[in-house]
């Protein structure tokens, strides 16, 4: 097990508060403008209470600070990673590549849905919000209150809509996986690395007197 030093310690702290920050400012640049182009346009969400507004744009922005800050800090530990476990780290990478390559069309569609499930479903609801939200709006008949209403239960009926959606498809891409899938041999690979890594490295050792003292 590796110890880890202050610097790689304050260097992955340091990785992290970069991506946090870029999350903020990419996501802010989005969705503040998005916002006020909206209470511009759009007298429906020009309607809306304050708080609600300032809750939709924190919305955007909260998970783009954390997946950001999160994928940065990855980064930053694939790149410090040294030896036998690099090594399993590049293989399994380049499995992972065969099989997205072996895929046909309809394949890396359903397994590009089953990883990004959640940014799906999230996306959906945004879009359902807005699309409902635009249909009721220019109904004159209803209160603003009750135009609320409308667009909250259009947008649970579309999401639980998508969240079977996404349950079928998880559960089919399971049971495919499970159909498919060899037998895990990475702790053998990972073993043979080490010994490999041990052996180079005795070898070194050895080899280095002779190199001091050449005959």
């Amino acid at each position: 097990m590796k110890i880890l030093t202050q610097e790689e310690i304050d260097g992955h702290t340091n990785a992290s508060i970069r991506g946090a920050t870029e999350g903020a400012l990419l996501s802010a640049a989005v969705a503040i403008p998005g916002s006020l182009l909206l209470h511009r346009r759009w007298a429906f969400y020009r309607a809306l209470p304050l708080p609600l507004k300032v809750m939709g744009t924190v919305m955007v922005i909260a998970p783009c600070i954390s997946i950001q800050g999160e994928r940065r800090g990855l980064e930053f530990d694939r790149a410090h990673w040294t030896g036998a476990g690099k090594m399993e780290l590049d293989r399994e990478a380049a499995v992972e590549e065969a099989r997205w390559e072996a895929l046909t069309t309809k394949e890396k569609i359903g397994d590009w849905a089953t990883r990004h499930q959640y940014s799906i479903i999230l996306g959906s609801w945004v879009l359902s919000v807005a699309v409902a939200g635009t249909i009721i709006s220019r109904d004159r008949h209803q209160t603003l209150p009750q135009k609320i209403v409308q667009v909250r239960m259009w947008a649970q009926g579309l999401t639980i809509g998508v969240l079977i959606g996404a349950g079928i498809l998880t559960h089919n891409q399971r049971q495919a996986a499970l159909q498919r899938r060899p037998a895990d041999h990475s702790w053998q690979a990972l073993l043979t690395e080490q010994a490999r890594e041990k052996e180079e490295q005795t070898r070194a050792h050895l080899n280095a007197p002779n190199a001091s003292y050449p005959l």
